[in-house]
């Protein structure tokens, strides 16, 4: 998923140990919780223009806006008693989503060690079925499958979604709660929380999503937009094989008819803002292999050490040639040709940047992100700039010889360099990889092995496209001013929505807050005790709210 630009996702890769059996995600159970935070908002205006009621506040009721747009019933505005029906049904659901979120989130599906994945597929396209996708087929790949589903609520418009069943590794000891378990846990300033792998990354948002379609199910309203639904279960070991599912022809056909496609995720941040993207940068994930067997030096088994003094060394081989990879202090790419086509922001794209900067606290950024100063000490609009303008060579991990408790005195064979190279637009993932060999060979280092693990390109979304004017405005009318920035220094495949042949906006969207993404102690608030964050069943509305502001949206 997109990484978080103030760096509150997090920070390491482990191993996870632990598997349960999922249960039946309809045979919830339904426990009555002590208590609850309701969604409730500001007071119903008379337009949509001039709606603006409060996320917190009187109870909130959809703006009325008159007859609808083009003909069509699904752009009918809401009558009052249709949403404060739909809000009772999210209430009284609340203990059932809950259930759903920790049943996904105990199951593990941990793409990088083909754990859990069969189960994961098939447990998401059940909640997938019971959600109300009449249509779900699992999508063979040449990896781990994807998940095609359509939902035909008969409506006028239709809307694409992107979701992930795969999450990241973990390590149990790092953990406060156990991170299958999914416990409901306090977290002091924000309430009860949910905690486990895939809280907020994504299985929290996207089963919030879910409980949003269960709620205007069980209300007995009908749903104003067609949905149509790509997964995949690769996302987080960089999404090596989704274009095999977005290209499949029954998938292209029913793309080519939606408006857009969007990724529910938990936007608050804890003071309560917003921020929005207009795409993410590409990325390359992938491994440097140095080796005394390609290199035709050095041994091709670990020996003593005391034959260094006569041998090569293909781990210091390794780091030279990284060291020709970047400047001398490390944060410059020096691979020739690397950033030739990338993109300079433009002088709007620096206006949205110098305008983030202004509302964002600088203090507070470099607190999640234990630092105290920016690269090359520039200010803090500069870092912003750089954050979404620039590509980037970065080592992940470092595994040679031996790393045990102690010495061990070896003379490793073998040495391995694991790499991300971020990419704005106009760069090509293939093109730079292509670029990263030549400029090894050139410099000597031309037997180091460059196996690409997953990548892919950059992608860009039009701030006037509907999905994402249909998301400013269910913000707005909350009383919510998103801070809107030209891309996430992250990155997610959209690349697939957005470049040929489909060419379709796309965008993240989604109340709530959630944070330690691929870290310990993941989480995703439940019951809010901050007044500013949505607790799920605000989530759950205002994904409700986006699909009705889709539908009326011209």
């Amino acid at each position: 998923m997109p990484s978080d630009p103030n760096g509150t996702e997090a920070r390491n890769k482990s191993t996870s140990k632990r598997q349960q059996t999922p249960e039946s995600a309809e045979s919830v159970s339904k426990s009555v919780s002590a208590s609850r935070r309701s969604f409730i908002a500001g007071a119903v205006a008379t337009s949509a223009v001039m709606a603006a009621p409060r996320w917190a506040g009187a109870e909130y009721l959809w703006p009325t806006t008159g007859p609808a747009t083009n003909g069509l019933d699904a752009l009918s505005a809401l009558a009052d008693d249709d949403l404060t029906a739909i809000r009772a049904e999210i209430t009284k659901r609340h203990d059932e989503s809950l259930r759903r979120m920790q049943t996904w989130i105990q199951q593990p599906s941990i793409a990088a060690e083909n754990r859990g994945m069969n189960e994961g597929c098939e447990l998401t396209m059940q909640l997938f079925r019971e959600a109300g996708f009449q249509q779900v087929s699992k999508v063979p790949t040449d990896g781990q499958p994807g998940i095609f589903a359509t939902l035909d609520a008969g409506a006028a418009k239709t809307l694409g979604l992107y979701f992930m069943y795969d999450v990241k590794q973990v390590d149990p000891a790092e953990w406060s709660s156990p991170p299958w378990e999914a416990k409901l846990v306090d977290k002091p300033g924000f309430g009860k929380v949910v905690m486990g792998r895939g809280a907020v990354n994504q299985k929290g948002p996207e089963a919030a999503f879910l409980a949003a379609l269960h709620a205007i199910k069980g209300s007995g309203k009908k749903l104003p937009v067609n949905l149509v639904m790509v997964a995949e279960g690769e996302e987080e070991i960089g999404s090596p094989h989704f274009p095999q599912v977005v290209h499949r022809p029954e998938v292209q056909a029913a793309l080519k008819k939606v408006m857009g496609i969007f990724m529910p995720s938990a936007g608050q941040a804890p003071d309560g803002q917003v921020t929005m993207t207009l795409g993410a940068k590409g990325v390359i994930e992938c491994e440097l292999v140095s080796s005394g067997e390609k290199w035709g030096r050095g041994p091709k088994t670990d020996v003593h050490s005391s034959n260094k003094a006569r041998l090569d060394s293909p781990a210091w081989h390794l780091i030279k040639a990284l060291n020709t990879l970047v400047s001398a202090d490390g944060n410059d790419p020096a691979i020739e040709g690397f950033a030739d086509k990338a993109r300079p922001i433009s002088a709007a794209e620096k206006a949205m940047i110098a305008e983030a900067a202004k509302r964002t606290n600088e203090a507070g950024a470099m607190k999640s992100l234990g630092v105290t100063h920016w690269v090359h000490d520039v200010s803090f609009q500069e870092s912003l700039e750089l954050l979404m303008s620039r590509p980037t060579v970065n080592i992940e991990g470092l595994v040679g010889g031996y790393t045990g408790p102690g010495g061990k005195t070896i003379l490793p064979h073998r040495a391995v360099a694991k790499m991300d190279l971020r990419l704005v637009p106009d760069m090509k993932a293939e093109e730079v990889l292509a670029l990263l060999k030549a400029h090894l060979a050139k410099h000597g280092f031309g037997d180091i092995e460059v196996n690409m693990t997953g990548g892919y390109d950059p992608n860009s979304t039009s701030a006037d496209a509907a999905v994402i004017r249909a998301e400013v405005n269910v913000y707005k009318r909350g009383g919510i001013e998103p801070i809107l920035l030209p891309r996430n220094a992250g990155s997610w495949p959209g690349y697939v929505f957005t470049g040929e042949p489909l060419k379709l906006p796309a965008g993240h969207f989604g109340l709530g807050h959630g944070s330690g993404a691929h870290a310990p102690d993941e989480y995703y608030v439940i019951e809010s005790s901050n007044p500013k964050v949505q607790g799920l069943d605000g989530a759950v509305m205002s994904y409700v709210e986006y699909l009705y502001e889709a539908a009326r949206i011209v």
